[in-house]
């Protein structure tokens, strides 16, 4: 029997896991390994794909990479708890002497004055955010990683200026599976921090200390700080603190990020382990009596093997032979070992895996969740069901059900962008443009008064203030748009939305996950590209970002509310509604075209812990908020600046260089003019039609701008420039042209120079075939 025939509310025996690769690997460092006991709990709505319950934590898995898992034992799962003995809560002595765990042989002291660097390691949902934020505060600056658009928090410890604490993203493994973890473990062997401080989640401790122990292969001072104690306790639960550092070898720090409860005693652990390079004190994790001591045999044989190349290449050797053993091929190359150790190696492996009776990838997995189950039997009494995930279920019934769950998604998506584009972000943004009208006010007076060269000023107010002011006009939105998106990812709500619409995106070649940022993309496309770092596949991240665009974005509205009120004022609803599923139709048709060519293949596994739901943290939403607003407004000032600067040049001058007093005789006239005829086929060949389409380049409002000053200040001569069929045609071109340079520029920063440039030619090109065909139809139905 295989996984995927499970029914809601059975539970089984895995027997075996299929795949092969990176895959198969993650599917194992999930805990998806022979022998343990998996409990389907729901099917999404659209049956697809499952939640399952293991190691006391929920995962979400496709039917079909669950058809790869062989189960057996199948039974009724039961939601009783064990009872476990109380254990009597040990006082945790404080730094020093004191009896806390401390490896004292081996210290090296670091030379006075150098600067301390850590990195701050964990899985996805442990708290990791609010644990930087509360030992940073504010000095903190976020980067890239070289090479990818990863994310990269630094930030000094508070009153440790000779300090650095790197944040790395959220991952579950140090397998080479995703491009978080790819960065994580290149910083970890290449940079080689002073320290790390690894969170754990205290209510979900079996699923963290995966990472931990790969982490302490590492033989880097390293501290754990198990979050979230606070919860462990009100649900009756207790971890001895004393007992888990004895069998880990490292100091166990119990904290509460949220309420800033140990911190200040977890950071001076940190600093002494790091200050005085106290390794950790275990490394083995193997039991010699564990069928045999078949792992552990095979594991130090390996050591023995490849000791003098993983020094040479600065690798640490329990960290490279536990990665060999679980069939690395990064690590392997990386060894160059030479064609008779390669032999040895092998013949080490196949006899461990005739012995264990499990292939070496699942033997390696298994070896580590034995440890944590000892670990945990011996040093921790579970809670009784916490209020969170009480909560959790309650509200899952309703948001996850399976006639709820898209009705809910709608109301809610509705109400944030109801909020953020119709009450708060557009009063916000409405009140900064006017606060950006009397500022340009003033200076405009100001420059006449003290009878400034007409051409600077015209620099000032129509090229600084017009151009970069229109967009700065938008940040409100953005914030708010963010502030709402931050409270429902923080919440848990975000993968649960990812877990509903997985099925329906998988479709178009895509994950759950993307769901989000294309939502985003009717408000703003700018937000919407930046919401799609989140996403933990490189390739379902670029199909995301070219398929944003597509999306009608807020600023648009202006375009379409002009035409349809000059061409089809009865049926402006209609024409409307029908220009967004014709953008939403025409991003399908081109995500079927994008996974046929260029990324094809299948979207990656959805293997995703489902978190209880939270209130998020008010600290963490503001540093989002501020680190999305300092983005844009470092955008605004560069990028958008500069393009905004060029259109009002071209826009001022003439091929003389003179200023013009008509704009018919400028330079951007004479640039339409040699575009225009571009425009013949589609009905709209005029060069004021053009300048507009180039000028909405800079925003798309200004194309409405820009028409009303070529047609001497009334859109009511529009009906001179178009037809109803044309001003069908050219709604048509502006839903899918180009994105906006604030897009362009976030595409840029994204995916790079050559993509950004990409999306600009294949949209334009999309544009002029959509509007074509739909010309053609127009008059071959007599429209015309």
């Amino acid at each position: 029997m295989i996984l995927s025939e499970l029914k809601p509310g059975q539970s089984a025996s895995i027997r075996s896991v299929g795949g092969e690769g990176a895959l198969r690997q993650h599917f194992l460092d999930m805990g998806l390994i022979p022998g343990v006991e998996v409990t389907l709990i729901k099917l999404a709505p659209m049956g697809d794909p499952m939640e399952l319950r293991l190691h006391s934590y929920e995962l979400t898995l496709r039917l079909a990479d669950a058809e790869k898992i062989e189960i057996s034992n199948l039974h009724e799962a039961s939601r009783e708890l064990k009872q476990q003995p109380k254990k009597i809560p040990s006082h945790h002595p404080g730094l020093g002497e004191s009896g806390i765990y401390h490896t004292k042989a081996g210290e090296n002291p670091l030379p006075e004055g150098e600067t301390i660097t850590f990195a701050l390691a964990g899985n996805q949902n442990c708290g990791k955010t609010t644990l930087f934020n509360q030992i940073t505060g504010s000095n903190q600056h976020v980067g890239n990683f070289p090479g990818v658009t990863v994310d990269r928090k630094d930030g000094e410890i508070k009153n440790h200026p000779d300090t650095l604490v790197t944040d790395l993203p959220g991952i579950y493994s140090m397998s080479p599976y995703s491009s978080e973890e790819l960065v994580t473990r290149q910083f970890l062997l290449e940079s080689r921090p002073r320290g790390i401080i690894n969170i754990v989640d205290a209510t979900n401790i079996e699923r963290n200390l995966y990472l931990t122990m790969q982490l302490m292969e590492l033989d880097i001072p390293m501290v754990l700080a198990l979050n979230m104690m606070d919860e462990v306790r009100e649900n009756g639960g207790s971890i001895d603190v004393n007992a888990m550092e004895a069998m880990l070898g490292i100091p166990v720090i119990p904290i509460s990020a949220a309420k800033n409860e140990g911190i200040q005693e977890l950071i001076d652990h940190a600093l002494h382990v790091a200050k005085y390079q106290e390794r950790p004190g275990r490394a083995d994790f193997c039991d010699p009596k564990d069928h045999g001591g078949a792992v552990h045999r095979c594991l130090h044989a390996i050591m023995h093997l490849i000791e003098d190349h993983a020094r040479s290449h600065r690798i640490p050797v329990r960290f490279a032979a536990s990665k060999l053993a679980e069939g690395d091929t990064q690590v392997l190359e990386k060894l160059a070992l030479d064609p008779n150790e390669q032999e040895m190696l092998d013949h080490i492996i196949r006899q461990m895996e005739e012995e264990r009776g499990l292939d070496q990838s699942a033997a390696i997995a298994d070896m580590r969740f034995q440890f944590i189950e000892t670990v945990c039997r011996q040093t921790v009494v579970k809670p009784k069901e916490s209020k969170e995930h009480t909560r959790s279920v309650k509200m899952d019934r309703i948001l996850t059900g399976k006639f709820t769950a898209i009705p809910a998604f709608v109301g809610i998506m509705g109400l944030v962008f109801w909020l953020t584009f119709g009450v708060i972000g557009s009063w916000l943004s409405d009140l900064l443009e006017t606060g950006i009208s009397w500022l340009t006010g003033l200076v405009d007076a100001a420059l006449i008064a003290y009878e400034i060269n007409p051409v600077i000023r015209s620099f000032i107010i129509d090229g600084i203030f017009a151009g970069v002011g229109s967009v700065l006009s938008f940040l409100p939105i953005i914030v708010t748009l963010f502030f709402f998106l931050s409270i429902l990812e923080d919440s848990g709500y975000m993968a649960r939305v990812a877990f509903v619409m997985d099925k329906l995106l998988r479709k178009i070649g895509l994950s759950g996950r993307s769901i989000v940022p294309m939502l985003v993309g009717f408000g703003c496309t700018v937000p919407g590209v930046m919401a799609s770092r989140t996403l933990p596949s490189e390739r379902d991240r670029k199909m995301t970002i070219l398929l944003t665009p597509f999306m009608s974005c807020s600023a648009k509205l202006p375009i379409y509310a002009l035409f349809t009120a000059a061409f089809f004022p009865r049926y402006g609803a209609l024409v409307m509604i029908a220009l967004y599923f014709t953008g939403i139709l025409v991003g399908i048709l081109y995500a079927f075209l994008l996974k046929g060519t260029m990324f094809r293949g299948e979207p990656v596994p959805f293997v995703m812990e489902l978190p209880n739901y939270r209130l998020p943290g008010a600290k963490n939403v503001w540093q989002l908020l501020w680190e999305k607003a300092k983005d844009f407004i470092t955008r605004a000032f560069t990028v958008i600046f500069i393009a905004t600067i060029i259109i009002w040049f071209l826009q001022s001058f003439d091929a003389r260089l003179n200023v013009v007093s008509d704009s018919q005789t400028s330079l951007l006239a004479v640039l339409a003019g040699l575009i225009a005829p571009i425009f013949w086929p589609l009905g709209f060949g005029d060069w004021k039609i053009a300048t507009a389409l180039i000028t909405g380049f800079s925003a798309k409002e200004s194309v409405v701008s820009t028409l009303t000053v070529l047609l001497g200040g009334s859109t009511n001569a529009l009906s001179t420039l178009f037809t109803p069929l044309t001003a069908i045609v050219f709604l048509v071109f502006t839903l899918l042209y180009t994105p906006c340079v604030a897009a362009i520029s976030s595409v840029r920063r994204e995916l790079g120079g050559k993509w950004a440039l990409g999306v600009v030619i294949m949209q334009c090109v999309i544009a002029w075939i959509a509007a074509w065909i739909v010309r053609m139809i127009g008059l071959i139905l007599g429209l015309g």
